[in-house]
């Protein structure tokens, strides 16, 4: 728990710095921390210290960590943050309430169907395709306002802004520069369509110095092992 908690506080530490030196507040970031390939018990030691977002990007490891959690008598907030399928979005969204990873009509369309009888609105991210394959998670940015204005038009769906990952052979703040030009695009057609998703534990300074609102931070908080 005491390594736990010093990688935590030296994270915490990074965010609230990048933050004042881009001139906002540390209440203006959230962590989110990507407790994948980890068990139930992080998450629960994590939360014990303060952690109240998780991200995970898988459903079949994810929902029955959640309901481990939730048994515990622990109250957090679930981030699905990885590629889903359109038949895992039902099951995805009984306990995640932020999709960060909404990339495309078919995935919309299932999504939509999913939270019909929710009784609160679920929380999204457009992603954006950074690249030039075609075959990659994501919305290409040319394509993001006209896919924006079929999240806006679904029922039950509260469009956050805008979710994307730095690619691995450019400068990360290149990319997120990228991210944040689309969504000064974004917020003329859905002025509250603000906040943007991006940076990991590698690049997470970079992204807040770009504008991002929420960072998913792995291993530099859990480790690179297994808990």
């Amino acid at each position: 728990m005491s390594t736990l908690k010093s990688r935590l506080d030296v994270v915490e530490q990074k965010i609230s710095e990048a933050a004042s030196n881009s001139g906002r507040s540390r209440d203006d970031i959230t962590l989110v921390v990507v407790s994948k390939n980890n068990p139930a018990q992080m998450v629960l030691d994590l939360a014990e210290i303060g952690v109240s977002n998780f991200g995970e990007n898988r459903d079949q490891e994810a929902k029955p960590k959640a309901a481990e959690v939730a048994l515990a008598g622990k109250t957090v907030t679930w981030h699905f943050v990885g590629q889903l399928q359109s038949n895992k979005a039902k099951s995805a969204l009984s306990y995640s309430s932020v999709l960060h990873s909404l990339d495309r009509p078919s995935l919309l369309d299932a999504v939509g169907k999913a939270v019909a009888d929710r009784a609160e609105p679920l929380d999204v991210f457009i992603q954006l395709n950074l690249t030039d394959d075609q075959n990659r998670g994501g919305i290409q940015t040319q394509n993001v306002l006209g896919f924006a204005e079929q999240v806006l038009q679904t029922p039950n769906l509260r469009l956050l802004g805008l979710m994307g990952v730095a690619g691995l052979d450019v400068d990360p703040r290149v990319d997120f520069d990228r991210i944040r030009n689309s969504s000064e695009q974004l917020m003329r057609l859905a002025p509250d369509a603000k906040y943007i998703s991006a940076g990991m534990s590698e690049d997470f300074e970079f992204a807040i110095a770009s504008g991002a609102t929420h960072v998913r931070i792995g291993t530099a908080i859990t480790g690179k092992r297994p808990y």
